[in-house]
């Protein structure tokens, strides 16, 4: 698990712009761009390269709006709106706000999102193809956020468990570990019937195919999957535990150290996420854009 910690000179925040590798089983950072200015044509397209080469980006010292977020962030799809409405930004409903800040006796946003390792909205029909966050406000100490590389996942799995979810599907539901999240913390409020309603299981491949680079990676997660289609129920959690073990092995997981006005941009169709926590008396606000993605295959 590798984590990159140093400080970007001011100096390299110029044109042109430029793809720098992490040294990690994923990511880079993209140096030379200010998201405030409308992005060219060709500076789009090295960007959306770059995020399918490396699945997630790191866009440092972005001091941009939430309209300019929003308005990046459409360039690669239509935008998908969050269950729990009560978290979006004021004005701006594309935008949920992830935050353990509390203000006259209300969150301000969703303080226990990424609790258990998940890809953003499995559990929709059309997951998301990618998530944009961007810092507010960071605390002194933790907030870091773990992306475990599902492409590398599958590589690396024992023939035997290969040869287990061959062809097999999962079924996701945001239910999974909502009722354990409410019983904790003031995040969780019981669901309308409407909100049940956009929510409802879906089975997708266990293993899915990237609809633009046609890599094979897995697709389950502790967060959302409950059960593999058509195994006894035992079978099913055995097969289950083991894969979200494999899954995030040391060697696959990348630890973001957030700075100041980072923006990260994170494939959901390759990756999965987790985040670390952070003492609670210590303020943390970020903003989310989720972009909607492909019938997974």
């Amino acid at each position: 698990m590798t984590s990159l910690t140093a400080t970007v000179p001011p100096d390299t925040l110029i044109r042109p712009l430029h793809i720098r590798p992490l040294d990690a089983p994923l990511g880079a950072e993209v140096l030379g761009l200010d998201l405030s200015r409308p992005v060219e044509a060709d500076d789009f397209a090295r960007i959306h390269r770059a995020h399918l080469d490396h699945h997630l980006l790191v866009f440092r010292s972005q001091r941009i709006a939430p309209a300019q977020q929003i308005a990046f962030s459409r360039r690669f799809g239509p935008l998908q709106i969050h269950v729990l409405r009560q978290f979006q930004l004021a004005g701006h409903p594309e935008i949920l706000v992830v935050s353990n800040v509390v203000e006259n006796g209300q969150p301000i946003g969703l303080g226990d999102a990424g609790h258990f390792w998940h890809s953003d909205l499995s559990y929709k029909e059309r997951p998301s193809l990618g998530s944009m966050l961007h810092a507010q406000e960071l605390p002194a100490e933790g907030g870091d956020t773990l992306f475990a590389n599902m492409h590398t996942a599958w590589d690396s799995l024992p023939a035997h468990l290969k040869r287990a979810v061959d062809g097999r599907r999962a079924e996701h539901t945001y239910l999974k570990q909502y009722e354990a999240l409410r019983q904790r913390s003031p995040w969780r409020p019981k669901l309308t019937d409407d909100q049940l309603a956009e929510v409802q299981p879906v089975l997708h491949p266990v293993v899915r195919t990237h609809p633009e680079t046609g890599r094979k990676a897995l697709f389950v997660s502790e967060h959302f999957t409950t059960r593999i289609d058509g195994l006894p129920e035992d079978e099913s959690r055995e097969l289950l535990d083991a894969l979200f073990a494999h899954s995030v092995r040391p060697e696959h997981v990348y630890r973001h150290v957030w700075q100041a006005h980072d923006m990260v941009f994170w494939d959901n169709r390759s990756l999965m996420h987790l985040a670390a926590g952070c003492p609670d008396h210590l303020r943390r606000r970020l903003n989310r854009t989720t972009i909607e993605g492909d019938l997974p295959f």
